[in-house]
């Protein structure tokens, strides 16, 4: 019964071609728009790390004076490196990674590449581990490495491809700002997005192209390269007294696998923040947060605004394109109730009528999705064009693509039901005395 439904409702496609193309155009610019909103929408909106940003916290303090003090008014977005370290080391979390990100002179060996600033992540051991970090080659630096400020670094799949040919390069030397360093990992796939764990170099930047040791980072003053928040008498060091003066500006991340660990690290950053204001160092009341990746993504507010206004004002157009193809399917079935008469008083039943006109509906659907593909790649192509810097993200993947035809086929169908019950209710007997 259903293949027969479907030659009728190819059939049906070829009536009144006029008709079946409109319906067909407002479909498709409906489902065009709305895919290209949504995709864009669930690309910015992703989970960055699937399956362990549940367990993958990021830990605040308040250190700053009572200068401009607000009761409840949120803490520092980042560390100073007093406290940064003291919480690396006191190893409370399963895993705990403390960085920033940089800019660093790089200074390849080929004489066909030209010096460049490279971007660069400034992190400890556990970053690798605790993001799930893949390496095509080699491995990561260990504690060892961080306690030692060992000159090594590990290299991302594009750096290795640009310098390197894609081969292994481990072993072999990268020179970053006038130092050698031992390659000893190139990094596989890893593209989170959002760009979750520093937030501050921007939510959808660039990923870094070396991770160097923090502490070989500071040893040899490379270049940090993100925000920083100074209260007091401020940084009149400069970048090479960030040890030292009262500013925060590392990021510091943990892992943390069920909710004992998680209430049992509150308690131990209240404590920390209490012995801090007992011993004179923090001036504010105790103010501390604890967030995982989505609840941290959600309170800084990642996707923009405008995205989401889009998506809204998408679907509203989707909604109009739908109301218009009511009105065609409407006088298009209405056209065929002399036909539909005849069937009745043959012996078909209106239950076999509806159905027919709803697989009708459906394949308009299914015509309209094929054309509002189309349409949405077109526009994600446009949206990659925008200076914006999540705009290179705008691809569709799979799920949306699945997504636009289902979208698009039901969509179509339900705009048929109106239409489709109407014809089916015209008298066999007022059509057959008009024949």
């Amino acid at each position: 019964m259903f293949a027969y439904y479907l030659e009728l409702a190819f059939r049906g496609l070829n009536r009144n071609r006029v008709l079946t193309a409109l319906m067909v155009l407002a479909v498709a610019l409906g489902i065009g728009a709305c895919m290209t909103t949504l995709t864009v929408l669930h690309v910015l909106s992703g989970d960055p790390l699937p399956g362990r940003s549940g367990s993958l916290y990021y830990p605040q303090l308040d250190p700053r004076d009572m200068d401009a003090y607000t009761p409840g008014v949120e803490p520092p977005g980042q560390l100073s490196w007093i406290d940064g370290m003291y919480l690396l080391r006191a190893k409370r979390a399963k895993r705990q990674a403390l960085m920033t990100g940089g800019m660093v002179p790089l200074q390849p060996e080929q004489a066909s590449i030209d010096p460049y600033h490279s971007e660069a992540r400034y992190t400890t051991a556990d970053f690798f581990p605790m993001f799930g970090v893949p390496l095509q080659y080699g491995t990561a630096w260990g504690d060892a490495e961080d306690q030692s400020k060992a000159r090594v670094v590990v290299i991302s799949a594009e750096l290795n491809n640009k310098l390197f040919g894609g081969k292994n390069s481990v072993g072999k030397t990268l020179r970053l700002q006038a130092t050698d360093f031992r390659i000893i990992g190139v990094m596989g796939d890893w593209r989170p997005n959002p760009h979750f764990y520093d937030l501050y170099m921007g939510s959808y930047a660039d990923y870094e192209e070396v991770y160097v040791p923090l502490s070989t980072a500071r040893d040899l003053h490379m270049d940090h390269d993100g925000s920083t928040d100074c209260w007091g008498n401020g940084n009149t060091g400069g970048q090479d007294n960030l040890e030292k003066a009262p500013c925060t500006w590392l990021q510091f991340w943990v892992e943390l696998d069920d909710p004992s660990s998680v209430a049992a690290y509150r308690s131990f950053l209240q404590h920390y923040s209490e012995d801090q204001r007992t011993a004179g160092r923090f001036e504010r009341p105790v103010n501390i947060r604890l967030r995982n990746v989505r609840e941290w993504l959600e309170f800084k507010q990642v996707v923009p605004s405008d995205a989401r206004l889009q998506a809204w004002l998408a679907l509203g157009f989707l909604v109009v394109c739908l109301i218009n193809t009511v009105g065609l399917m409407l006088a298009k079935f209405m056209r065929r109730a002399a036909e539909l008469g005849v069937r009745r008083a043959l012996g078909a039943s209106r239950r076999a009528l509806f159905g027919q006109l709803l697989m009708e509906s459906g394949v308009i659907g299914l015509v309209g999705g094929l054309l509002g593909l189309v349409l949405a790649l077109v526009g994600l192509w446009a949206v990659r064009q925008q200076p914006s810097d999540y705009a290179k993200l705008a691809h569709m993947d799979a799920a949306m693509l699945l997504l636009t035809f289902i979208v698009s086929v039901v969509a179509s169908t339900l705009a048929g039901v109106l239409p489709a019950w109407r014809a089916c209710r015209v008298a066999p007997a007022l059509q057959l005395k008009a024949q």
